[in-house]
């Protein structure tokens, strides 16, 4: 079915109920067709979870530790002067 955009703009919901239950439709301007209105398919392979799963982080081959102490910054905040000297 060939249809012009404004009636298009016109009819879409009934349009797109049509495209949905099967009907090819094209729309078209100044009886051109530019579009084709298609049911949504999802891409397949969308979401993949667990993907590192098994793998090290960057953080863990750096082998930085994230929540470790740090000894110095503790004995800065603990025992350092509450206004240092400029």
């Amino acid at each position: 079915m060939l249809v012009n955009v404004s009636e298009a703009k016109t009819n879409l919901s009934s349009l797109i109920n049509r495209a949905y239950q099967g009907e090819e439709i094209t729309i078209a301007k100044h009886n051109m067709p530019m579009v084709d209105l298609v049911v949504h398919r999802p891409k397949k392979g969308g979401l993949k979870l667990g993907l590192y799963k098994d793998n090290p982080s960057i953080v863990e081959l750096a082998g930085l530790d994230w929540f470790a102490e740090d000894k110095e910054l503790n004995d800065i905040v603990e025992n350092g002067p509450i206004f240092p000297e400029e």
